[in-house]
């Protein structure tokens, strides 16, 4: 697959998008996308030949996808498509959700612990102070043990959408395999010469 940079005109000139199209490529990453701004403004209208695919959301640390419609779409294709979006949408809630919960707790460990120890969150020297990794290995443990049903129940459903997007994928592929067998069976059948 090809990267390519795709700056959109109703985008501001920081935002950008990327674009997966069929041809094959290096594999070699562009250094300056590192520059780039993290927040899409917006959604990119979506396109009828490729998907668009953002940059990472800085709190989900997910990257948005926007899937193509094509111009023949199938009813059976646009609840394909439509349940890819959800499942996007319901990936990026919950990741968000997750990691600024996360992020919340772990300081206010770090200050708990730098507090049992008598020390603030900076130095004299305002440097940040920090906790060692068997320290944060505690925190981590009990971040787990307390979310364990909440990753259970979103492992439960992200294989249950997965699953039904599978099993739409296939009906598509089996629909399209039949329409081309079909056609060319009436093709042939038409062109076949009468003696």
């Amino acid at each position: 697959m090809c990267i390519s940079r795709i700056v959109d005109d109703h985008m501001p000139d920081e935002s950008f998008q990327i674009r997966i199209s069929s041809r094959i490529s290096s594999g070699k990453t562009n250094p300056a996308w590192k520059a780039t701004p993290l927040l899409l403004p917006s959604r990119p209208e979506p396109s009828s030949t490729h998907d668009w695919i953002g940059p990472p959301n800085p709190l989900s640390n997910l990257r948005p996808i926007v899937y193509r419609v094509s111009e023949n779409e199938s009813d059976l294709e646009k609840q394909l498509r439509k349940l890819r979006q959800e499942t996007e949408d319901w990936n990026h809630v919950f990741w968000t959700r997750q990691n600024v919960n996360f992020s919340k707790e772990k300081e206010a460990f770090i200050i708990s612990q730098l507090k049992a120890k008598g020390l603030t969150l900076r130095g004299e020297d305002g440097r940040r102070h920090s906790l060692s990794s068997e320290e944060m290995a505690v925190f981590y443990k009990s971040f787990l043990d307390k979310n364990r049903m909440r990753h259970a129940d979103y492992n439960r459903e992200w294989y249950r959408r997965n699953f039904t997007i599978t099993l739409l994928m296939a009906r598509i592929a089996l629909n399209d395999f039949w329409r081309t067998v079909t056609a060319k069976h009436r093709k042939k059948k038409n062109s076949t010469p009468t003696i």
